[in-house]
């Protein structure tokens, strides 16, 4: 499934292809090939016609189907008006932050007319990923599904489903999305929130003019089906849930999990979950329904996509049925969901949780304001880390990281805020401000790193969901209110706990989250909701090189944009 076609226009590159096809057996690693062309297209949902960013001219964009083992070329040509760089969300890059992606972080941006190949192998990973625009606001409809194959021969550690769905979460605008964030950051307020929510691509016919605009799979009485389920969206947590069917959860953010059965489940921005689905009831049309999860005082687009689990045979008069889904504001269902969720810890897929730390680190989530004499009150909403909003840089901080470029960054990010105080008590108005900078966290190469988040009421408590690039981690503890160091690491788990790359803070909260610092580079953390990173929510891990030969960043490949 290398997509060989997407370069048969290109007589060497069908030559290769066709190379591969005869001289590759199973067990070797395989090259993947694919183009992605980034182009503007005119789509048409909610009775509105718009241009959009797309790849390949589709939205949601082309699956990348890999194997475990495979070397991966990802041709992206820019035919777009915008700058464009892709992550591939949840993929390790082991040394190679080159084909990371973030734009000003590992790369600068492909502009208008370039290409970029992005080159990288998938080693130790098996399961459902996903990839996104990684600058602006694009990955509104620039994103598709990564699947990645276990290695030939390797069985799941799960029942073998009869067959594959994969279902990507997502948000749409009616105006121009980046029209949007412009207007939102000229005021200093939040953006408009979007005008519907999405099930591969199509809001459902909850929706005016979406009848034709809904997403539904055909299922067979007594077969299994596996769904690959996406949170694609740039600032909604969703509760997903099959009217009528239970899902049994087998794996998160491309790790296998401890089954374990529910009604409904919680997926926040950047994770991906697996689920079993039985089809063992009357046949009928069943509505898949995603709505958001909103623990905090915040507004949000509160409107349910919706898309039909259709049983062989039944006519399409049929009228779905729609599932219970939790409140929106379910915060126990949201606490008692994630607490269920354990990784397998097989012999043969262990959980190696760090048990001895050499790195203590304690991150405060804080929304402030900033003085801003052009915005609406005088004022700009703003986010931060430790009180530090984090400046996006001109050149890429990996390029200034290995060519020892001065002036770009600085490693003096604060292990812990500089002031604390009671981080989730009555909200905290007065003295918003936070201090600018470019600032990093330097970690010794192979060191064990403890990371605490800690939620803040500066304005409003929220949940933040927290990707870290370059690696996975184990959530090893997680509570309401405020972290307490003499007494919580008492209750950690260190035997299964969920290993993810994207992990929810909970409201007026705190997660606590363990990685090895084995991968040298620059890797970006930051919330996965998209206002908040364009407010400044974000920070980078300085990891460095180790001694060994192979401990080393890998020199930047030559078609590496300029910036």
């Amino acid at each position: 499934m290398g997509n060989c076609k997407n370069f048969s226009h290109v007589p060497f590159f069908f030559l290769l292809c066709l190379l591969g096809t005869f001289f590759f057996l199973p067990t070797e690693a395989a090259v993947k090939k694919y183009q992605f062309d980034i182009q503007v297209r005119n789509v048409s949902r909610l009775c509105h016609a718009k241009p959009i960013v797309t790849v390949n001219g589709m939205f949601p964009g082309p699956t990348v189907y890999v194997r475990e083992g495979d070397r991966v070329l990802i041709n992206v040509t820019n035919y777009a008006q915008y700058n464009m760089s892709i992550h591939w969300h949840g993929l390790k890059q082991h040394r190679n932050g080159w084909a990371d992606g973030p734009a000003y972080i590992t790369q600068c941006p492909i502009k208008t007319g370039n290409s970029y190949v992005y080159d990288f192998n998938v080693t130790g990973q098996r399961g459902t990923l996903w990839w996104h625009a990684h600058i602006s606001w694009l990955r509104a409809t620039v994103y598709g599904a990564i699947v990645v194959m276990p290695k030939q021969g390797t069985p799941f550690p799960f029942p073998q489903p009869d067959r594959e769905v994969n279902i990507l979460l997502g948000e749409w605008w009616n105006n121009d999305v980046e029209e949007v964030v412009k207007q939102g950051n000229k005021l200093g307020l939040p953006p408009n929130m979007s005008d519907a929510h999405t099930i591969n691509g199509k809001p459902g016919p909850l929706f005016p003019c979406s009848e034709k605009h809904t997403f539904a799979m055909e299922v067979e009485q007594g077969k299994t089906y596996l769904l690959r389920i996406i949170n694609a969206a740039l600032n909604d947590e969703f509760f997903f849930a099959i009217a009528g069917h239970n899902m049994t959860v087998v794996e998160i953010d491309a790790v296998y999990a401890k089954p374990f059965t529910t009604q409904a489940i919680l997926i926040a921005p950047g994770q991906t979950t697996n689920v079993l689905v039985q089809a063992t009831q009357v046949p009928s049309r069943y509505f898949m329904a995603a709505r958001p999860f909103m623990d905090a005082p915040l507004s949000i687009d509160n409107k349910t996509a919706a898309a039909i689990l259709q049983y062989k045979g039944i006519p399409n008069t049929v009228l779905p049925i729609l599932p219970q889904l939790p409140a929106p504001n379910d915060t126990a269902f949201a606490l008692s969901y994630n607490g269920k969720i354990r990784s397998l810890n097989s012999p043969r897929f262990p959980a190696n949780v760090p048990l001895k730390v050499d790195r203590h680190l304690f991150y405060t989530i804080g929304l402030g304001m900033n003085p801003c004499p052009t915005c609406l009150n005088g004022t700009r909403l703003t986010a931060s880390l430790n009180n530090i909003t984090f400046v996006m840089p001109q050149t890429g901080l990996l390029q200034a990281h290995y060519f020892s470029i001065k002036g770009v960054f600085t490693t003096d990010f604060p292990d812990r805020p500089p002031t604390s105080f009671n981080y989730t008590g009555a909200p905290l108005t007065a003295n918003l401000g936070t201090a600018l900078g470019t600032r990093l966290s330097r970690i010794a190469f192979n060191s064990t790193v403890e990371l605490v988040l800690q939620d803040t009421n500066l304005l409003t408590v929220e949940s933040h969901p927290f990707h870290l690039h370059g690696y996975n981690f184990f959530v090893v503890g997680t509570g309401v209110g405020n972290f307490d160091p003499s007494k919580d690491p008492a209750k950690f788990n260190l035997v299964d706990p969920p290993e993810r790359n994207t992990v929810g803070v909970p409201t007026g909260g705190w997660t606590a989250i363990r990685f090895r610092a084995d991968n040298p580079g620059v890797w970006f953390m930051h919330c996965h909701l998209e206002l908040h990173t364009s407010w400044g929510l974000k920070t980078a891990f300085v990891v460095e090189n180790g001694k060994g030969a192979d401990q080393s960043i890998l020199p930047p490949p030559r078609d590496l944009p300029p910036c």
